[in-house]
């Protein structure tokens, strides 16, 4: 009796342990690049990092994605590759590249002000491991930084004086920079729904990008949230399907400079939304398949100088999708 129990319990523990395994496996083959190059969903961060040894660096990993901005701020498709780094570390470039739209939304054609791409930078390092100290609760977490160059989106002196005096701006409001710096804490959890795992995941950022700067910059670097939860689903076909629901709050006001010199705020920037499906169709490869639906921004205020006219920067409803591969 005795050693029949010795047995059960020994089963159960190995069941136990591969079952973890598998969804290890799972959750590390879901993770892809998101638009700008870091690991995560489809424009937040998560804490795990790229693959990599634990003494030296691991296989890249490339990204394309496409975003159908809509006429107003146009298409934009990113080329992303990230590399890992003793189990801890990621870094990468991403050339972010513009097609500009043509405006039949606002009674002045506003698409000339999205009119360049930029060159974007990016690094994380991990501070805590998932199940630290032997504490399932423990979340991973991660600080991370995000750096892009040659920005010049609303307003960088090749715009026309129409659309300058429409906005009450002058040339040259925007520098060409802008970055981001966040703290992000991810978990899995397996308690919710028997055999479907969830990814958990939230942080703060320190921001003076507009819409991770399609938008421009804001007044000031501000603290915004983000967050994001996954559901991890067996396809057919042993592929897995992933659905994703993320939110990343914006910095309130674009930063722009008045004739008489002072620098204002203005629009009204709502909270992103991004809803998204990740299919990863081989269990052997690390390919991954992002599908998803961008709310970013619509009806965002007036011009100073227009107060009766509304701005509809027709950004919701954005299809974007993405394609990522492990070597």
């Amino acid at each position: 009796m005795i050693r029949t129990h010795k047995r059960t319990l020994f089963w159960l523990g190995f069941t136990l342990a591969l079952l973890q395994a598998f969804i290890f496996s799972i959750v590390s083959h879901a993770q892809n690049l998101g638009y700008e190059g870091p690991t995560g969903i489809f424009v937040t961060p998560i804490a795990s990092v790229a693959p990599s040894e634990g003494k030296g660096f691991g296989h890249p990993v490339v990204a394309y994605h496409f975003l159908n901005g809509g006429d107003v701020i146009g298409n934009y498709s990113t080329v992303s590759v990230t590399e890992g780094a003793f189990k801890r570390i990621e870094f990468g470039y991403t050339a972010e590249l513009q097609k500009q739209g043509d405006d039949h939304t606002n009674s002045v054609n506003l698409a000339p002000l999205w009119t360049e791409s930029m060159h974007i930078v990016h690094g994380k390092a991990n501070l805590l491991a998932e199940n630290s100290f032997n504490k399932k609760w423990v979340p991973a977490i991660s600080v991370g930084a995000i750096g892009r160059f040659n920005d010049n989106n609303v307003g960088d002196g090749t715009n026309s004086a129409a659309l300058h005096e429409a906005l009450s701006i002058t040339n040259g409001i925007q520098t060409t920079k802008n970055a981001d710096v966040y703290l992000v804490g991810t978990k899995v959890v397996t308690q919710f729904i028997p055999k479907v795992p969830v990814l958990l995941s939230g942080g703060v950022r320190g921001t003076n990008a507009v819409l991770w700067g399609l938008g421009g910059n804001s007044v000031d670097f501000e603290a915004r949230g983000f967050g994001a939860a996954a559901f991890v689903l067996t396809g057919p076909a042993k592929s897995t399907i992933i659905l994703a629901a993320e939110v990343a709050q914006q910095p309130h006001h674009l930063a722009v400079t008045l004739d008489d010199g002072r620098k204002v705020g203005i629009f009204n920037i709502p909270t992103s939304e991004v809803y998204a499906v990740r299919v990863l169709p081989f269990h052997k490869y690390k390919l991954n398949a992002d599908f998803g639906v961008l709310q970013a921004a619509g009806h965002i205020g007036a011009s100073p100088t227009l107060p009766d006219v509304p701005v509809n920067l027709n950004a919701r409803a954005r299809f974007a999708m993405g394609l990522s591969y492990g070597f």
